[in-house]
């Protein structure tokens, strides 16, 4: 055994709305794999060495389930343009140049680091459509210390013929390239990657969808996101009543599968996403950015809906998670504000719970601070900001979530290592 202990106010949401608090606390570690968090030390790990943050915050760390890693260079760019127009003009072209394979490596070396920096350490991330440039994502995704999984993007059709567009022939022999290339990584993962219904052809998403099949692999893409984008599904998939089906026909919407956005999601279509156990992620700031429109939150919380939440970069121009959360908050008040408040809105502590432990539960992860889970967590250091008085531990997260970026981060721990 090896046993350490970290010491301070520890934090968590076990589930939506209920938060856990611990003042002075202890949370015990064997091989970084947690055994409990205590409100005093148990004598049996007495003798171990304590981390002592002090006053600090230990909190669970973030979960980002939807980015796009090569829109990364673009963050603040064509927020003017609708989802289609910014596909054509910015995006595209931009994810085009990871084809030079030292201009990836630079850039997503930023990527890992901010991402870890900013106490991210969990991800389900967009690539491009080429496979030795997600491969060295991957790589340096290990080296930073985030976790997750990544996909080689997938389109041959509808893209920018001659500079990003596969044919579908290799499309789909560079997916089995790169997934043979990716079992060779211990703390990222492959996941297929259709772009969106637009960019595949019926051929290479039932290949697809066979190859999820017989490889036991995840499947993540987008859905429902803009109005233009699903007439023009409909116009694609005449046979498909909803946007929804144009995977599921093809074997791509089932259990794990992670859909984006789902702005104009009807009943019909959550009922599906929650039957099959389909996470949404739920990216507040792109979806106004780009003005796609705000999404139903309440409703698919108060339906039992898997809903985590994603920076989607570069529709949002946001890439720590407090303030997609914060932009969550905002997003959910006013729908609220337009449905002449009919429903409540996010709180901070559903926010908190929605950026760390929902996303979580993808990885395998238990509720919160779960005992037998390795320990991701980040320890804030809040002394800097403003305050007039004493606060609770639930104010001081409630001020952090809003408030901290990454010099408030001390310490940041993925995998129960200590990466930062």
């Amino acid at each position: 055994m090896s046993i350490t202990v970290l010491k301070g106010h520890i934090v968590s949401a076990p589930k939506l709305g209920a938060l856990e608090t611990l003042e002075n606390g202890y949370l015990v570690l064997d091989d970084g794999i947690i055994q409990g968090a205590f409100s005093s030390l148990p004598e049996r790990f007495a003798s171990a060495p304590v981390s002592d943050y002090g006053d600090r915050l230990i909190l669970q760390s973030f979960a980002d389930m939807h980015l796009h890693a090569p829109q990364y260079p673009m963050l603040g760019l064509g927020m003017d343009l609708p989802l289609l127009d910014w596909l054509k003009q910015y995006t595209f072209r931009t994810e085009a140049q990871f084809q030079d394979t030292d201009y990836a490596r630079e850039i997503y070396r930023q990527l890992a680091q901010r991402l870890i920096r900013s106490g991210t350490t969990r991800v389900v991330m967009f690539s491009s459509i080429h496979t030795d440039a997600t491969l060295i994502l991957m790589e340096e995704l290990e080296r930073a210390g985030v976790t997750g999984y990544v996909g080689k993007v997938n389109m041959d059709r509808n893209g920018a013929p001659g500079s990003y567009q596969e044919t579908t022939e290799e499309s789909k022999r560079e997916t089995l390239r790169f997934l043979e290339a990716a079992a060779d990584f211990s703390r990222v993962k492959p996941i297929l990657t259709p772009r969106f219904t637009p960019t595949c052809t019926d051929e290479l998403m039932a290949w697809l969808g066979q190859t999820a099949r017989e490889r036991g692999l995840y499947v993540q893409s987008h859905l429902s996101e803009n109005k233009q984008e699903i007439a023009w599904v409909r116009e694609l998939h005449p046979d498909c009543v909803e946007y929804w089906e144009t995977y599921d026909k093809f074997g791509l919407f089932s259990d794990h599968t992670v859909m984006a956005h789902c702005v104009y999601s009807s009943a019909r279509e959550r009922e599906a996403m929650k039957r099959r156990n389909v996470l949404v992620a739920h990216c507040p700031d792109s979806n106004i950015n780009i003005c796609s429109g705000f999404v139903p939150l309440q409703i698919m919380l108060e339906e039992g809906l898997w809903v985590a939440l994603g920076s989607d970069i570069a529709g949002g121009a946001e890439l720590p998670m407090n303030r997609v959360i914060t932009a969550a908050i905002r997003m959910s008040k006013a729908k609220r504000i337009e449905s002449e408040w009919a429903q409540d809105f996010l709180t901070v502590i559903e926010g908190y719970y929605l950026g760390t432990t929902a996303g979580a539960r993808y990885f395998g992860a238990g509720a919160g601070f779960a005992p037998g889970d390795p320990l991701h967590a980040i320890v804030v250091d809040d002394a800097a900001l403003p305050k007039t008085r004493a606060l609770s531990l639930r104010e001081r997260l409630e001020r952090a979530i809003y408030l901290m970026d990454d010099r408030s981060i001390v310490a940041v721990y993925s995998e129960g290592k200590k990466v930062v």
